[in-house]
């Protein structure tokens, strides 16, 4: 049984580090879908992740804190939104604008707010998102292999942790089973289209940017106010860029979303249980090539390996209303 409560444990931490990628990658899937790329995913996480932390610090509310976190990703997206739909600027360039503006302002408030060098203080009690326990945890630990199942892998998570699950069938129902849905869709592979329609193509971007800006909001207050007790700086430590790449390993698919950031996580949490682990017949594995196989997997699929990963048709393209 030690092996095996060992791979639960394993398979619980990788769910813990999936879930901010998870939030991210959604957050890309939405906005990539209406034809708008999101660079400054890195950038949104870390703004909210401060904003999370300070507003929980302040208020000694976690969900304050996830409130303010949420409204500083979604001003963000709206910056870039307005950039990339209104004024029809690279949106490369918008997005890594975001991230070192973001890099900068919360290590400039943060040590301006807090004097701790960028950090907040550490967040306890109500001020920080506490784990859940589901119903009858306590019966079925009695029970082998499906108590530690439930008890670690189900339940003991922290809200957000559930609310991101529940975003992924919410964005497949949404996407492919609704008008607004189809309609985003058909704005990110052919605009004109919609336009001829007389459906409003800034509208639906900007629907959709607001959307990225909710999720990567949950992201980012993940980090802060769920995964750690308050914020470090940089503390998204590059989790925006893993994000994309999952999106593309994923296809632009919510629950290719789901698998793929589950795995990247998992991959994660492998790289940790192997420090300083020697392995019979390999010996010490350097943390680093574990770490580097999320982005390994993803050359190999834009090699064409394991099939072709085709962005939508009008992803990163200003649309120019005809007259």
């Amino acid at each position: 049984m030690e092996w095996f409560d060992s791979v639960v444990f394993v398979l619980a931490s990788g769910i813990r580090l999936g879930v901010p990628l998870l939030c991210a990658c959604l957050a890309g899937l939405w906005s990539e879908r209406s034809g708008v790329v999101d660079i400054g995913l890195e950038g949104k996480m870390l703004g909210s992740a401060f904003a999370a932390a300070s507003a929980a610090t302040y208020s000694g509310n976690a969900w304050v804190g996830m409130l303010a976190g949420v409204l500083v990703a979604v001003a963000m997206s709206l910056v870039h939104g307005f950039s990339a739909i209104d004024q029809r600027g690279n949106q490369i360039v918008s997005g890594t604008a975001i991230n070192m503006a973001a890099v900068g302002l919360t290590a400039l408030l943060g040590n301006a707010w807090f004097g701790q060098g960028g950090r907040t203080p550490a967040l306890e009690g109500a001020a920080r998102f506490s784990p859940i326990e589901l119903p009858g945890v306590a019966i079925m630990d009695n029970v082998p292999f499906l108590g530690p199942i439930y008890h670690h892998l189900i339940s003991g998570y922290e809200s957000i942790t559930y609310i991101a699950f529940l975003c992924v069938p919410l964005t497949w129902f949404v996407l492919y089973k609704t008008r607004f849905g189809l309609r985003l869709r058909a704005v990110g592979e052919n605009p004109a289209a919609v336009d001829t329609a007389g459906i409003s193509v800034r509208k639906l971007r900007y629907q959709a940017v607001l959307i990225c800006g909710v999720l990567a909001g949950l992201s980012g207050t993940y980090l802060s106010v769920a995964q750690a007790a308050g914020f470090l700086p940089q503390m998204s430590a590059g989790k925006g860029f893993i994000a994309l790449a999952a999106l593309v390993f994923a296809k632009w698919r919510p629950w290719h979303a789901l698998s793929t950031c589950l795995l990247f996580g998992f991959l994660d949490a492998v790289a940790i249980r192997l420090q300083g682990v020697s392995v019979p017949g390999i010996g010490q594995i350097p943390v680093q090539a574990v770490q580097s196989l999320p982005y390994l997997l993803t050359v190999v699929l834009l090699a064409g390996f394991i099939g072709s990963a085709i962005p939508p048709a009008a992803s990163g393209i200003a649309y120019v209303k005809e007259r």
